[in-house]
């Protein structure tokens, strides 16, 4: 409680006393918001005014991993500065929690993530025009739409993929079963493939219930998914080192860096707790449509 009464009084001084714009008062708000949010899915009770240097150098250790940019993080650094600067302001500290608070070296090299436009020039790069392009195209819309890890998308099965309710059943890590939201365009192209592709396909005993199989009828392998992207990517003119990580990452990024709730993509990329203590929220399935809905750059 404490965290929104400081978070309104911050918003307020931002548009009355420094005069700010709404979106960058918005902006601000938001930033300071994902730290409160991260503290909640540490299960940490603790208030604005006794935040350490150790809970920040968590928070961006977190939003690191995430895989978000190096702009990004140090504007939500700046942001947190800026609210222990009001609260020093205020009177409520005698000293700053984030005075030697720094972004995460760059020698800790940051995930290289794709910008839209980038995911949108390796999609416009598949041939579709060939039954492999109409595959491709449904693996990589599904992987960006889901944020999912290359071995769940070579496990997917086609009676997980429930299209009726726009959600995938995904069995991640340590076969942790999760549910995650995909997208119309991820959809519509695994509806094509299934009735102009795959159907056509000698599909060999045993890989009967596998979505993404090879020309020869098997399950798709780790290494093609990977030799698809990297030809995709060349094609484009991109040069990132890009694998099928890359959009798992992008997935987060652009959630995250769009506003949504930090706890919905902890849940759809189904990470463990980020903290010793597994305190794992299950948010309600139609919450988390929602997120993608609203904040997913390909809803």
């Amino acid at each position: 409680m404490a965290w929104d009464i400081y978070i309104q009084e911050y918003e307020n001084y931002l548009r009355l006393e420094r005069s700010l714009s709404a979106n960058s008062v918005e902006a601000y708000v938001r930033d300071v918001s994902k730290f409160k949010q991260f503290l909640e899915i540490s299960g940490s009770d603790i208030t604005p005014l006794h935040v350490s240097m150790v809970e920040l150098q968590n928070f961006i250790e977190y939003i690191n991993e995430l895989g978000m940019s190096a702009f990004s993080q140090a504007r939500i650094i700046s942001g947190l500065k800026s609210f222990y600067k009001f609260l020093l302001y205020e009177g409520e500290l005698d000293s700053d929690p984030t005075e030697l608070l720094e972004a995460p070296k760059l020698g800790r090299k940051l995930p290289d993530t794709l910008s839209v436009e980038e995911i949108d020039q390796i999609l416009a790069a598949i041939d579709h025009s060939k039954s492999e392009g109409m595959r491709n195209r449904a693996m990589l819309e599904t992987l960006y739409s889901s944020g999912l890890r290359v071995s769940e998308l070579i496990g997917l099965k086609m009676s997980n993929v429930h299209s009726d309710v726009g959600f995938l059943r995904i069995f991640g890590k340590g076969s942790k079963e999760r549910l995650v939201p995909i997208g119309k365009e991820a959809l519509k192209y695994i509806k094509i493939y299934q009735n102009e592709v795959r159907v056509h396909l000698d599909i060999k005993p045993g890989n009967e219930s596998f979505m993404f199989l090879n020309r020869n009828g098997r399950q798709l392998s780790r290494q093609m998914v990977f030799i698809v992207i990297k030809t995709l990517v060349e094609k484009a003119g991109i040069k990132k080192t890009i694998s099928p990580h890359t959009f798992r990452h992008s997935f987060a990024t652009h959630l995250v860096e769009g506003g949504a709730d930090l706890r919905a993509v902890q849940e759809m990329l189904g990470h463990e707790s980020i903290t010793t203590t597994e305190i794992y929220t299950h948010l309600d399935r139609d919450y988390l449509r929602q997120v993608i809905q609203e904040f997913h750059p390909r809803s």
